[in-house]
């Protein structure tokens, strides 16, 4: 196994350099990037970051959009000796300000010449950081490094002028994800941790120099680092690169990649719309659609449990494919043959429905502190429901609460800067993932639950509720939150009222209000909540903003079980208690209900998703 990522990439490169590597638009059409000018572009970044004085373990910070920009600054870094950081490009100011100061960077590529400003002004709380440079467009007014021009005035160096590390234990990056107490914390991956988790995914997944795999989830995120970046570099893949996450069908039809990764929230909005468009057919198209998906779930069900098919499944279903799937399937990606999701979990309706089409999305589940993957599915290994079996490698204990615990070559090294964290993370030597599960008289791995308070939203987003919640509270007139949003597009909240500030401000604004129910369903009361709700959230990504809210017309309870003896919220029992309210938020038209005198009220659609 190679010791190093960036001589992994090299070497593959060295294979055919007249091949493309990598894909992206170019005055608005995709042009190739060929392995030799990707390895003329990092070596070429490896010797202007040692120009600039960056050495061995240094911290370099990337914060921008997928590109090829991002990937010579990644690779040109670790060539180099130093420590790639990656920021969320999209993340506020604050969160990247941290990450830059929590990891001593002391260099960073910034695509937005904006942000580099804004991140400018903080330069005293960032002492170590002595250089920046932009990977976007420019300020003309600004007197900032532009990392393109520089790199087309760099000589091309060779790799033996970069020593390569002593051994794979070697720290690689710092990639920072967020704990239950919402800090991120920072976590140390070695080239080892890495390497070790491509070299398991390459026997498992038919990938090869004739693929492409269109890359749109942010390269912050490890598992889009590790399976749509490094892995495909290493299988001779080329990455396409999308505009945007709102362009994603336009790239998926001018780029046409054969392997697509994402989370789950973007197989839902396709689901969507192809089942949305099926039950607008009519007549004997709507009718043999419907033909075609029971006879392809009824094998799907049948080969699940090692049924051989029918002769009328036989006979017929190469039929339905070319009349109905092959068709759906074009609609999607003329040329995919698999997707990957991972990040969060997959809806059962959802996996069967593709598979069921013959459009297979294989789910994997891992953390960042796992490099990330810890289970996949894969071709000859598929059961819907679950997360696959067990990487090669990788060893998988289920404790006596259920928790999954992980060893193997892809577990973190320890959290930067945080001994206490890292000794509170293992047990016996075993990574405690925080996650509830079993595992099958086969081998494939469920998840069962979350044993912690993180939410995971459908777009793979890791948010912490207790800070949320507290920005909440800390308003004069909300006694109490429970935020919600695991496996939701965004976040809702169950709110209450401080019905002494609140009728306070309801008599001096002239709204009368019979009963407490009246107050918290008056509209004047509703807007004025959800101004100062919104200008409490105005500094979070949008992501980390509660969308719509359900207000009750009394304070959580002890003795109904709803908070400790400490007034923690009990969230199990609230989840339970308030299903309905919680779900009803998410429907089109909100919810509001008054039931036994506990008057609930929604308030204010949300964004348009």
């Amino acid at each position: 196994m190679e010791k190093c990522i960036p001589r992994m990439v090299l070497r593959i490169c060295e294979q055919h350099p007249h091949r493309p590597a990598l894909r992206h638009r170019v005055a608005g059409h995709y042009q190739d990037i060929s392995r030799e000018q990707l390895t003329q572009n990092v070596l070429k970044s490896a010797a202007l970051l040692r120009g600039l004085g960056i050495r061995q373990g240094d911290r370099v910070a990337i914060l921008g959009p997928n590109s090829p920009a991002w990937v010579y600054a990644d690779l040109g870094a670790m060539l180099s000796g130093a420590i790639s950081v990656p920021v969320y490009h999209n993340d506020s100011l604050s969160a990247s300000l941290h990450i830059l100061k929590d990891s001593a960077a002391k260099a960073l590529f910034c695509h937005d010449g904006a942000t580099a400003l804004r991140i400018l002004e903080h330069k005293s709380e960032l002492p170590e950081l002595e250089t920046l440079l932009i990977t976007g467009e420019k300020p003309e007014e600004a007197e900032l490094l532009h990392f393109e021009t520089l790199l087309t005035q760099q000589p091309c160096g060779d790799a033996r002028d970069f020593p390569a590390p002593p051994d794979a234990d070697a720290m690689a990056t710092l990639v920072y994800t967020s704990g239950t107490t919402g800090t991120p914390k920072g976590v140390c991956l070695s080239h080892g941790n890495l390497l070790s988790n491509i070299e398991a995914c390459m026997g498992l997944f038919p990938i090869g120099e004739d693929d492409c795999c269109l890359s749109f989830l942010p390269l912050a995120h490890v598992f889009e680092r590790m399976a749509g970046y490094y892995f495909m570099l290493h299988c001779g893949a080329v990455i396409a690169y999308a505009e945007s996450a709102a362009t994603v069908p336009r790239d998926i039809r001018d780029a046409e990649p054969t392997i697509f990764i994402s989370v789950p929230r973007l197989f839902e909005k396709i689901y969507d719309r192809i089942t949305g468009t099926l039950a607008q057919a009519s007549g004997i198209r709507k009718e043999v659609a419907s033909a075609a998906l029971k006879m392809s779930r009824a094998r799907l069900k049948s080969r699940l449990e090692g049924q051989s098919p029918t002769l009328a499944q036989q006979l017929l279903l190469p039929l339905c494919d070319l009349a109905v799937f092959e068709k759906i399937r074009h609609r999607i990606g003329a040329k995919l043959r698999f997707c990957i999701s991972g990040g969060a979990p997959l809806r059962l309706e959802i996996a069967e429905f593709f598979l069921t089409i013959g459009l297979p999305i294989y789910e994997g589940y891992g953390l960042t502190e796992t490099s990330p993957v810890i289970a996949a599915n894969r071709p000859g290994a598929h059961r819907p429901g679950t997360v696959g079996p067990v990487l090669p490698g990788t060893r998988v204990r289920i404790a006596e609460d259920g928790e999954i615990l992980v060893k193997g070559p892809g577990v973190f090294k320890g959290y930067w800067k945080r001994p206490e964290a890292t000794a509170n993370a293992f047990e016996d030597g075993w990574f405690k993932t925080g996650d509830i599960g079993e595992l099958t008289e086969v081998g494939f791995l469920r998840i069962t639950d979350r044993k912690k308070d993180l939410i995971v939203t459908a777009g793979g987003e890791n948010i912490a509720p207790q800070n949320l919640e507290a920005l909440l509270k800390n308003d004069e007139y909300i006694s109490s939150a429970m935020v919600f949003g695991d496996q939701k597009p965004y976040l809702v909240a169950i709110l209450t009222p401080d019905l002494e500030t609140l009728g306070l401000y309801a008599r001096t604004q002239g709204i009368e209000a019979e009963d407490s129910c009246a107050l918290v369903t008056h509209p004047e009361v509703l807007k004025m909540l959800r101004d100062r709700i919104d200008e409490r959230q105005k500094h979070l990504p949008s992501i980390e903003r509660i969308k719509r809210f359900t207000l009750l017309s009394r304070d959580f309870c002890q003795d109904l079980g709803e908070v400790t003896p400490t007034m923690k919220i009990r969230r199990p029992p609230l989840h339970k208690k308030f299903e309905a309210v919680l779900e009803g938020m998410y429907a089109p038209e909100g919810h509001g209900t008054c039931d036994a005198g506990l008057c609930v009220v929604e308030e204010v659609p949300p964004e348009d998703q």
